[in-house]
């Protein structure tokens, strides 16, 4: 073949092929080597954990804290980030979907009253007093398919969440207990074990009377004149007809409420519960009974 031939044959070849660009190049075969691990001192990797220190160990830093440097809701006071962290309270979200899951699924009574203990016993709803969680927030998520009737107990809820539990015919409360009494209520045979005598629930703080002795809140410590009014103006609101509880063939149940120093159903403080003799003890001393109905 000759010089000519062999010229024509390779333009010809490349007025077929595609043009040279950054889709259609790549480098020559092995020209890069991958660096693999190595090993002992110098050669090894960190495997995402950091270089030493906290980072390493997974002691996970405090919200707001900056490494030792000044942090920024203490460089900025004015905007006022963070502050007071530390003490604020926390609901762990439930919403009425899973609710009603827990309904359909019979894993809760709801021919009786429905508190946190009940919940919590449906291993669907769990929570954690000692990391400043103070119960249950029922949150509006499956607002429309929730159709239960019930009498529930909550820590924390919106109005349409209010709505929503009266809409049924069913009567909700929000309800605040201390952290020891929140410790009771998640695991209440370890402390019946315990032999101990059933302690009174403390009061709200002072920033959360308000939203406790709410009657448009559903507050355990409201008026129970002003909640029947707030339920009729909330029926107005959202526009559905307040079915009367009076009529209902539930109604002892509807209306069954937790006295304000109360922890369990049907228990009153002051009382010990023997589960390996299966009776309940009740004090009779003058002074007991005093301090317990305080």
């Amino acid at each position: 073949m000759g010089s000519r031939q062999i010229v024509e044959k390779s333009l010809s070849m490349l007025r077929s092929l595609p043009r040279v660009s950054l889709a259609n190049i790549r480098d020559n075969p092995n020209s890069k080597k991958i660096a693999k691990r190595g090993r002992a001192q110098h050669g090894g990797d960190k495997h995402g954990s950091g270089n030493k220190g906290s980072g390493q160990r997974q002691n996970f830093m405090r919200l707001g804290y900056e490494t030792g440097n000044n942090p920024f809701y203490l460089r900025v006071p004015k905007e006022h980030y963070y502050r007071g962290h530390h003490l604020r309270r926390e609901y762990p979200p439930l919403s009425l979907q899973q609710l009603q899951t827990i309904i359909d699924k019979d894993w809760v009574d709801t021919s009786k009253p429905i508190d946190i203990a009940s919940i919590i016993k449906s291993s669907v709803y769990n929570f954690f007093p000692d990391q400043k969680q103070f119960g249950i927030h029922l949150t509006d998520e499956g607002l429309d398919i929730f159709s239960a009737k019930i009498n529930i107990e909550v820590q924390w809820a919106s109005e349409q969440v209010i709505a929503a539990i009266e809409r049924n015919g069913g009567v909700i409360t929000t309800a605040y207990y201390d952290p020891h009494s929140l410790f009771l209520l998640k695991n209440p045979k370890k402390f019946f074990e315990s032999g101990q005598a059933i302690p009174r629930r403390m009061i709200p703080p002072p920033d959360a009377i308000e939203y406790y002795t709410s009657a448009k809140f559903r507050g355990y410590l409201a008026d129970p004149e002003e909640v029947s009014k707030e339920r009729v103006k909330l029926a107005q609101k959202y526009g559905y007809d307040l079915p009367n509880l009076e009529n209902d063939e539930n109604y002892i149940m509807l209306c069954e409420k937790k006295d304000p120093r109360q922890i369990f159903y049907g228990l009153e403080p002051g009382w010990v519960v023997n589960l390996k003799d299966q009776c309940i003890l009740k004090p009779k001393d003058e002074e007991l009974l005093q301090f317990y109905n305080s």
